[in-house]
């Protein structure tokens, strides 16, 4: 059982001087923070598809025992809704994640608000997902070769499993089919705290866990109380002990009873730099550490440059 608590993207102009040091290089921003963090949600890929340099430099910069969630691309979901997505599913996978080797997480798959579920549409997109990097290097053989030439990564070190998570967005996915289908193919459904404005479910649907905390109050900004902590808290060790809280709100049924269970929670209201703090201060009420550099150990502008 592993929880990793982190933060959604960490290159942010207001959190300079506030969370990073006066003076850091903002090219060891990635290093400061997982420094204090052993995940962060690697968010540029969902604008864009990356290059296989930039997650080597990611993979280079960050500890032995680093993990990155990586979201998949909003051509994938938003604009292709999940249809005739196979070759852009190749480029994404051809483009350099699988250069992350053992820090390659799971891959997070964030829907439009606009779509609904579709079991046929879901079951045909959740069955193509390669659930190991043997399988996502196949795929990513298939690319466009002509897009993606000079821009394609196509070996691995080893084979790896590989998990997948779905954020939803709209309310029909609150249905005990959409549940059974992901427990069917070990998907995990993100539980997301959104203030309302989209579904909350806490279904358990695979052996891991992902969590999106967007805003105690409001979306994006606020901050976390100490009693919204604690509360977070105590369900995140409940969850990593393979259980599921006594008032869980789920949509299916309970899920099998484990030995323990990963769990992946990122903060995601960076809008007035509370997620760093925020995900430091979960880190502290789960008796998990917090190593922060000390702060003259960071390499500022001019050094080490």
């Amino acid at each position: 059982m592993t929880i990793r608590i982190g933060i959604s993207g960490w290159r942010y102009g207001p959190w300079r001087g506030v969370f990073y040091p006066p003076g850091l290089v903002q090219r060891r921003e990635l290093e400061y923070a997982a420094g204090c963090f052993r995940s962060v949600e690697l968010n540029g890929s969902f604008y864009s598809l990356q290059s296989p340099d930039s997650y080597q430099a990611w993979h280079d910069a960050t500890p032995d025992d680093f993990v990155f969630a990586v979201k998949g691309p909003r051509f994938i979901t938003h604009m292709l809704r999940l249809r005739d997505e196979r070759n852009a599913m190749a480029n994404f996978f051809a483009s350099g994640l699988l250069r992350l080797g053992p820090k390659l997480g799971p891959v997070l798959w964030q829907l439009p608000p606009t779509l609904q579920f579709d079991e046929a549409l879901f079951e045909e997109f959740l069955a193509s997902q390669p659930r190991d990097t043997e399988a996502a290097l196949s795929l990513a053989r298939r690319r466009d070769v002509g897009l993606m030439k000079g821009r394609s990564a196509l070996s691995i070190d080893e084979n790896r499993p590989l998990r997948h998570a779905i954020e939803v967005r709209h309310p029909s996915f609150c249905c005990e089919r959409f549940v059974r289908l992901l427990r069917q193919h070990g998907v995990a459904l993100v539980m997301a705290d959104t203030v309302g404005k989209w579904p909350y479910m806490e279904d358990v649907t695979a052996d891991f866990l992902y969590l999106r905390l967007h805003g105690d109050a409001e979306l994006y900004v606020s901050g976390y109380s100490a009693e919204a902590m604690d509360w977070w808290a105590a369900r995140v060790a409940t969850w990593s002990d393979g259980r599921e809280p006594d008032d869980a709100v789920r949509t299916g049924g309970p899920a099998p009873k484990r030995k323990a269970r990963d769990v992946y929670c990122y903060f995601d209201n960076d809008a007035k730099v509370h997620a760093p703090f925020d995900a430091q201060v979960l880190l502290g009420k789960l008796g998990l550490p917090v190593p922060c550099p000390p702060r003259g150990e960071v390499p500022l502008a001019g050094k080490n440059v």
